[in-house]
């Protein structure tokens, strides 16, 4: 007698009922026990088995399944699908499918009549389930099977239809198989998706498909097939269920829309006329692949995903495994749109079958290695979840069961045995959030609406042609350009592949910019510097904007190209948001420090300074090439990125001195000076300071002050050496006594000379100055000198106010350089930098003693606050500002679209329209407008207020 409690304990849910049926089954064979409990569900195998043996007999039933494979297959099917099971009990002839090794279709080719056909195509799906469930088939391979299945019922319930209707030879009808079925990716319980090509009788045509249907899906006490839906035809259910070649080729000429063309991607013969078939599917080959050129393809295409996840009713959304988010759909738009809108010219890529075109995809560049991989594993789960799910009662859901037995039952299907039902679903929800993931990263990636754009001739680059598309694009030089595309895409290599499929999109997104020629030849450098770095071509294919940012940059400013060529990594850069936003001044003290300390030797740390400061360079001028920096902010940028640069260098070059003269004799600070003291660093400028020491008690000057001489000079010298990276040069002539002065002066020295030297124009200088690098409370200090001479307590007298003035005439006469137009030099020009910097000047010397917010080296801050002190009209203030950042904005925008500095418009003549692109004008004559128009109204207000 079985033990009740070993049978629960070895997998059995009612252990007292699998006794009692092994004791009715005394000629089981031994190894089937074991069999029975690693079954997906062990007591339902046991309880088909007993109905089987008693149907047949125990002698007949293990004669059945004397060999090891059918005896396995048997208590799978078993476990797995009680529909089959109780087919099994029915019909036990059909014990003989689970030796089956052969291709599927000829049991259903030789069915004489309807009950046959049904019975002879379970039979099959025997076959086909045992070969699946014991691994003798792959998902590929099984979904293959079955869709093979379907085309063979098809063309013998077409046969039966036809056989019995006399006016049958009336008319010609062609079967397409549609979907999963055309696909040859079938599911176990689906509906079979055809269209009916006829030509002849159309009553008769009609008649047969309609017979041909009802064949398939009526429901007998043989059982049924499954429903065949012509949905998909023109016109959906509304239209004929049967058209003419003619017909369907004007509907898809004239109304057919995007998805019906997605749709047709999947299109094959399944039964009826070959040649006719051959007919249609040639006829609409042609209009599927240039499909995606149509007007807001890839949006409407994006738009019905959408459509779909929204009907899924509320309470299912999260267990559909077909339609919802994370579901097979997602992987299926994804590499159909995909397929779609790169098919076009790569004939490669266009399986019907979704993992052979992923593979296709991936092989080709179009798809990650890694990401082409997680999807092909994530969907081949998902889809073999699907299959076991439809098994069980062969009943057509995509839905995730919730009850304990069944996810039970389907996870032990699955081979998880110690908690199958919760390993199944940490699984399947670490797969959907995988598809999820890719199919935002694919489906939305905006290289495919770039692509899908551009005209099929504009993808097929071949010689001749691609020489009239880049005069139509507007590149200057078309045989150069014609060079360095093949250069980039000559071979068989993934490189070139990937490169092949970006090049479309980024030439139209060169077009696009002011410089094509000169972006083209960039984008070619850095691709040769990074074409084997998987990163860069992976960024650039997956994440559109960034190639088109790359793009945009390259054709746009020549100063971001150079920075790139000599560093390509930073092309990372153009993909993350986050990195095209400038670094926050602590964080930039914080990674020039470690770049030092991490440094053995000076020259080392040198390198690295500069390295970090070209970096931030790159990040700032490709941010503002692309629009996303305002003038102020690049100033502060630019301001920051040159005061940490000088702080490190500070750093290293006292450690250098240290290293050979022992601990220095004296303390040291910068005064950042000039543009850079007043936050309004441009590409161009130089680094403006003065250096100041104070002797450490007990040291000698002398001694203390050649010490800070020489790391004064060193420091300079460091950043200005030869290079790879750009240099900056410090510059410290607006020290006392100009360039005839020492390069350092102690505290003393400066207190005494500002005491009884300095002039009006020097205090002017200082208005500026900010002492904050190098020893604290020296800083301290040197501000405290200088406030009262820049912010003199009873403000400026007339005799100040006069030479003041009489300054800035001199140098408009004379700074001026010969022949240039005072109408449009940056600085020294009528209502320019010059004009609006001396007037904010001039009122700060006079009032900042009362009034506090004057006391600021920003010129437009120290505008606000004259405006709101009643100093100037709002208006005027408006006006001064405007010119101001207007002007500053074009003199930057000139030096990147040259990569050199430019002082007047004059300088800007061969590259005006580029940099009125930069700028965001169309044209060129608009910005000169603008310009003279700005500048004329500051230089009234200037007149008004200055003098």
């Amino acid at each position: 007698m079985s033990d009740g409690l070993a049978l629960a304990r070895s997998g059995f849910r009612d252990g007292d009922r699998a006794a009692e049926l092994l004791d009715d089954l005394p000629g089981i064979p031994a190894e089937l026990l074991d069999r029975l409990s690693r079954a997906a569900d062990p007591d339902l195998a046991l309880e088909t088995l007993a109905a089987l043996a008693e149907s047949i007999g125990e002698d007949q039933l293990w004669s059945a399944v004397a060999d090891a494979v059918a005896l396995e297959r048997l208590v799978l099917i078993l476990g797995t699908s009680q529909a089959l099971g109780e087919f099994l009990v029915q019909y036990p002839e059909a014990l003989a499918e689970l030796r089956s090794t052969s291709a599927v279709g000829a049991r259903v080719a030789e069915a004489a009549d309807v009950n046959g056909l049904r019975i002879a195509y379970r039979r099959e799906l025997v076959a086909i389930a045992a070969r699946d469930l014991d691994g003798a088939t792959s998902f590929v391979e099984s979904s293959g099977e079955l869709a093979d299945l379907a085309t063979a019922t098809l063309r013998a319930a077409l046969r039966i239809a036809q056989e019995g209707d006399a006016q049958a030879d009336q008319c010609r009808l062609a079967v397409i198989a549609m979907g999963k079925t055309g696909g040859r990716e079938l599911n176990y319980c689906s509906d079979v998706d055809v269209i009916f090509v006829h030509e002849g009788d159309a009553a008769v045509a009609t008649r047969l498909a309609s017979t041909m249907m009802r064949i398939c899906s009526e429901h007998t006490t043989t059982g049924t097939i499954w429903e065949v839906d012509p949905n998909l035809r023109p016109e959906g259910r509304d239209g004929p269920l049967v058209r003419s070649l003619a017909s369907h080729i004007a509907y898809y000429e004239r109304w057919a829309t995007a998805w019906e063309f997605q749709a047709l991607m999947k299109a094959r013969y399944a039964a009826g006329d070959a040649d006719l078939a051959a007919a249609y599917l040639g006829a609409i080959a042609p209009m599927v692949w240039d499909a995606s050129t149509k007007p807001e393809f890839v949006g409407a295409a994006r738009a019905m995903r959408l459509r779909v996840v929204e009907n899924i009713p509320a309470p299912q959304r999260d267990r559909e495994l077909k339609l919802g988010p994370g579901g097979l759909r997602d992987v299926e738009f994804a590499v159909q749109l995909l397929q779609l809108v790169h098919g076009r010219v790569d004939e490669s890529l266009r399986s019907p079958t979704t993992l052979l075109a992923l593979a296709e995809l991936t092989d080709g560049g179009y798809v990650g290695r890694r990401d082409g991989a997680a999807l092909e594993e994530a969907y081949e789960f998902l889809r073999t979840l699907e299959h076991r799910i439809q098994l069980f009662r062969l009943r057509r859901t995509h839905l995730m069961p919730e009850d304990a037995e069944s996810l039970r039952r389907i996870g032990r299907s699955m081979g998880y045995r110690h908690d199958p039902a919760a390993d199944l679903e940490k699984e399947w929800r670490a797969h959907r959030r995988v598809v999820r993931r890719l199919h935002q990263k694919l489906f939305y990636r905006p290289l495919l609406e770039a692509v899908a754009a551009i005209p099929t001739e504009g993808l097929r680059l071949t010689p001749e042609a691609a020489v009239q598309r880049f005069k139509a694009l507007g590149f200057s030089d078309p045989q150069r350009a014609l060079a360095d595309i093949q250069a980039l895409t000559s071979g068989v290599s993934r490189r070139a592949a990937i490169q092949r499929s970006l090049l479309p999109a980024m030439l139209e997104w060169l077009a696009e910019s002011p410089m094509p020629d000169a972006g083209l030849q960039a984008f070619r450098r850095v691709s040769e510097s990074l074409g084997d770095s998987q990163w860069y071509l992976r960024n650039l294919r997956d994440e559109g904007e960034g190639a088109a940012r790359l793009a945009r940059v390259l054709g746009s400013s020549r100063y971001v190209a150079e920075l790139l060529m000599r560093a390509p990594e930073a092309v990372a850069m153009l993909v993350d948001d986050g990195e095209l936003a400038p670094r926050d001044l602590a964080r930039l003290h914080l990674e020039m420090g470690q770049a030092v300390e991490r440094s053995p030797k000076v020259d080392a740390a040198v390198r690295a300074i500069r390295r970090l400061r070209r970096r931030e360079l790159t990040r700032i001028a490709a941010a503002d090439t692309l629009g996303r920096l305002d003038i102020l902010a690049v100033g502060d940028a630019l301001s920051d990125i040159s005061t940490t640069t000088l702080a490190a260098a500070l750093d290293a070059s006292v450690a250098a001195v240290e290293s050979e003269r022992g601990d220095l004799p004296t303390r040291l600070a910068v005064v950042l000076m000039g543009r850079l003291g007043g936050h309004e660093v441009n590409y161009a400028s130089d680094a403006d300071v003065m250096f100041v020491h104070q002797p450490i008690d007990g040291a000698r000057d002398v001694e203390a002050a050649n010490a800070a001489i020489e790391v004064a000079t060193r420091l300079r010298a460091m950043l200005a050496a030869p290079s790879a990276d750009p240099p900056l040069d410090v510059d410290a002539d607006l020290r006392p006594d100009g360039r005839n002065g020492p390069l350092v002066r102690s505290l003393d020295a400066y207190r005494t000379y500002y005491a009884q030297w300095s002039a009006v124009w020097e205090a002017q200088a200082l208005l500026r100055a900010r002492p904050v690098l190098g020893d604290a409370e020296l800083c301290e200090r040197f501000t405290a000198i200088i406030d009262p001479l820049r912010w003199p307590t009873a403000g400026i007298g007339d005799d100040e106010v006069r030479e003041i003035r009489r300054i800035k005439a001199r140098v408009d006469s004379e700074r001026l350089p010969r022949g240039a137009d005072p109408a449009t030099h940056f600085k020294l020009g009528r209502g320019g930098l010059a004009d609006v910097e001396w007037t904010v000047q001039l009122l700060q010397m006079q009032h900042a003693h009362a009034i506090p917010g004057l006391r600021t080296t920003r010129t437009v801050a120290a505008l606000d606050a004259a405006a709101e002190a009643g100093l100037m009209s709002s208006s005027d203030a408006e006006v001064l500002a405007e010119a101001w950042r207007f002007v500053s904005r074009i003199r930057n925008a000139g030096f990147l679209v040259r990569g050199k500095p430019a002082n007047s418009l004059d300088e800007l003549a061969a590259d005006r329209a580029a940099v009125a692109a930069l700028m965001g004008y169309a044209e060129s004559e608009p910005l000169m407008d603008d310009y003279r128009r700005i500048t004329r109204r500051a230089r009234k207000s200037v007149e008004r207020l200055f003098y």
